[in-house]
C-alpha cells in the first residue's frame, strides 16, 4: 500500500510488539509445564497475568483503530497480502476492545492457579478439589462470552477465538453428519482386529533410548533441531514462540515406546507448521496460524497418514530394533499392525484413529452445556462418565481416566476441543489432495524422503498464515469444502486392511 506507509508500518509495528509479548508470555508457560518449582505457580500467574494485561493494553489502544481506519479508507484489495491483514487486523482489535484488561488479566491469572490445581487433582483422581476452580474458569469465559457477543450461543463468541468463521451449530452439523458414519466403522474395526493390540508391542524401552531415537527421527521429517526443542510434560504440547523457537514435550511409558514416538510425531507437525510460517511476516496475521483446526491438520497427518503408515514401520523397522532390542522378536507388520490398533480406551491423547473423534465429540456436547448453563460443574463427573459408557461402552474408573485427563479447561480453553476433530477432517482431505498431486508420494515415504510433502503442505498451508478463514484455506489446498468424506473412506479402507489380515 505505498500511499499508506506510516499507518500500515505502524501495525506491522505493533504487531510485531505484541507478538514478542506473546512469545515471551508462552516461554512463561512452557516453563510450567516443564521446570516451575512447585510453589512457583502462584507468582508465574501474576506473571503471565501482567505480560497478557500488557499485550491487550498495546491491541487495544485508540491509536489501533485510527490507524486501521486510515488504511481502510483507501479500499484497499481484500486479496492482496495487506488487504488480507487488515481484515485479521480489524476482527482481532473489534474482539479485543470488546473485553477490559482487568476481565483478561484475572483470566490469566485464574488459569495459571487452575493448572497447578488440575496437576495434582489428575495425580489423586480428585475432581472435587478441581471443581472451584473449573467453576471460576466457566464464569469467566460466559462473562468473555456475553462481552465479545454471539448470535446464538455463548459458545459461538468462544469457538470464536480458535476456528473464526465457524459458529457452534456448524460443528454440530458437521459432527452430526460424522457420528453415525464414524461409529459403524470403529464398530467394526473392534470386531474384525480382536488380537491386535498396543499391548503386543510391550517390552522394556528406557526414557534415554526413547529420547535418543525420537532426537535423530526428528530432522530426518525435516524439523529444524536447531531452532526448536523436546522436552518432557504430564501433557503433550507445542508453542511456537516465534522464528527459530519451537518448544515440544511429549511423556514417556518405558513399557510401551508408542506413547512418545506418536507424541512426538504429533507435536512436530505443530511444530513443522510453525516453523513453516513466514519469518519475516512476524506480528502479522501473515505470520501466524490459520487457526487451531488447521494447526490440527498437520498433526494428524503426521502423526496418522505418515507415522502409522506401512512406509515408515517398513523404512524405520531396522533403527527401531537397534534403538529397542526387545523389539527383534517383532516384525515390522507386527508393529504396524499394534500401532493402528483398535481399540476402547479411556484416555484420547493415546487413542487409535477410529475412535479418536468419539472422545472429542465426548468433549464438545459436556463443554457446550457447560457453557450454556445446562450442565453444572458439580455434575460433570457423571455427566462424562455416562456419555463415555454410552460412546464407547467403558465404566470410567476414576477421574483421572474421565474428565481430569485433559489440560484444556484448567486454562480455561473453552471451544478448543473442536478443533481437533475439524482438523482430522482437514488432514485426511489434504493427504488426499497431497496424493494426488505428488503421485511419487509412496515412494518418497518409503525411502524416508519426507521433504515433497513437507513443501507441499508449506505451499498449500503454511505460506499463507492467515490469509484466509479456514474454510477457504482447505477449498484453496484440496478443491472441496470441509468434509468427513476423505476421512472417513481412509478409516474404512485401513479397517478393511486390518481385517483382512486378520482373516488370513
Amino acid at each position: 500500500m505505498p500511499d499508506l506507509p506510516e499507518a500500515y508500518q505502524n501495525l506491522r509495528s505493533r504487531g510485531r510488539e505484541i507478538a514478542l509479548l506473546g512469545a515471551t508470555g508462552g516461554l512463561l508457560g512452557w516453563d510450567q509445564e516443564t521446570l516451575l518449582p512447585p510453589k512457583s505457580h502462584g507468582f508465574r500467574a501474576e506473571q503471565s497475568a501482567q505480560i497478557s494485561g500488557i499485550a491487550h493494553r498495546l491491541a487495544t489502544a485508540p491509536e489501533v483503530n485510527e490507524w486501521l481506519s486510515v488504511c481502510e479508507s483507501a479500499q484497499p484489495d481484500p486479496l492482496t497480502a495487506e488487504g488480507a491483514c487488515l481484515i485479521r487486523w480489524r476482527h482481532d482489535y473489534n474482539r479485543a476492545t470488546r473485553i477490559p484488561t482487568s476481565l483478561v488479566e484475572e483470566n490469566e491469572r485464574t488459569a495459571g492457579m487452575a493448572r497447578a490445581a488440575w496437576v495434582e487433582a489428575r495425580k489423586k483422581a480428585d475432581f472435587s478439589s478441581f471443581a472451584p476452580h473449573l467453576q471460576k474458569l466457566v464464569s469467566l469465559s460466559r462473562q468473555m462470552a456475553d462481552l465479545w457477543g454471539y448470535s446464538n450461543e455463548p459458545y459461538d463468541a468462544l469457538l470464536e477465538g480458535y476456528e473464526p468463521g465457524w459458529s457452534t451449530r456448524e460443528v454440530a452439523s458437521l459432527f452430526g453428519e460424522l457420528q453415525p458414519r464414524l461409529v459403524p466403522i470403529a464398530e467394526k474395526a473392534l470386531a474384525a482386529s480382536p488380537s491386535f493390540s498396543r499391548k503386543n508391542l510391550s517390552g522394556h524401552y528406557p526414557q534415554a533410548q526413547q529420547e535418543k531415537f525420537l532426537q535423530s527421527l526428528l530432522p530426518k521429517i525435516g524439523f529444524d533441531t536447531a531452532s526448536g526443542r523436546l522436552d518432557t510434560s504430564t501433557h503433550p504440547f507445542c508453542s511456537g514462540l516465534g522464528p527459530h523457537d519451537t518448544r515440544m514435550t511429549t511423556r514417556y511409558d518405558e513399557t510401551d515406546f508408542t506413547v512418545s514416538l506418536y507424541g512426538v510425531f504429533h507435536e512436530a507437525g505443530h511444530g513443522l507448521y510453525d516453523q513453516g510460517l513466514p519469518e519475516k511476516e512476524l506480528g502479522t496475521p501473515l505470520g501466524q496460524a490459520a487457526s487451531l483446526g488447521i494447526h490440527e491438520s498437520q498433526s494428524r497427518l503426521w502423526e496418522n497418514r505418515v507415522g502409522r503408515s506401512h512406509s515408515f514401520w517398513k523404512a524405520w523397522w531396522p533403527d527401531l530394533i537397534h534403538a529397542f532390542p526387545d523389539l527383534a522378536r517383532r516384525s515390522w507388520e507386527e508393529g504396524w499392525r499394534a500401532s493402528n490398533a483398535v481399540e476402547r480406551s479411556f484416555i484420547r491423547v493415546e487413542a487409535d484413529e477410529v475412535t479418536y473423534d468419539l472422545h472429542i465429540l465426548l468433549r464438545f456436547q459436556i463443554e457446550t452445556r457447560l457453557i450454556s448453563g445446562e450442565l453444572k460443574v458439580a455434575d460433570l463427573p457423571s455427566a462424562w462418565n455416562d456419555l463415555f459408557l454410552k460412546l464407547f461402552g467403558l465404566k470410567v474408573p476414576n477421574d483421572s481416566q474421565g474428565c481430569l485427563q485433559d489440560i484444556h479447561w484448567s486454562m480455561g480453553g473453552f471451544g478448543y476441543f473442536p478443533t481437533y476433530t475439524l482438523g482430522n477432517l482437514t488432514g485426511s482431505q489434504l493427504w488426499q489432495a497431497a496424493q494426488l498431486d505428488l503421485p511419487n508420494l509412496h515412494s518418497c515415504l518409503e525411502q524416508r524422503d519426507y521433504h515433497p510433502l513437507l513443501q507441499w503442505l508449506h505451499q498449500k498451508v503454511h505460506a499463507h498464515g492467515r490469509r484466509y478463514l479456514a474454510s477457504d484455506l482447505v477449498r484453496h489446498a484440496t478443491g472441496k469444502p470441509l468434509s468427513p468424506d476423505a476421512h472417513l473412506s481412509i478409516l474404512e479402507t485401513k479397517v478393511k486392511d486390518l481385517g483382512s489380515i486378520q482373516n488370513s
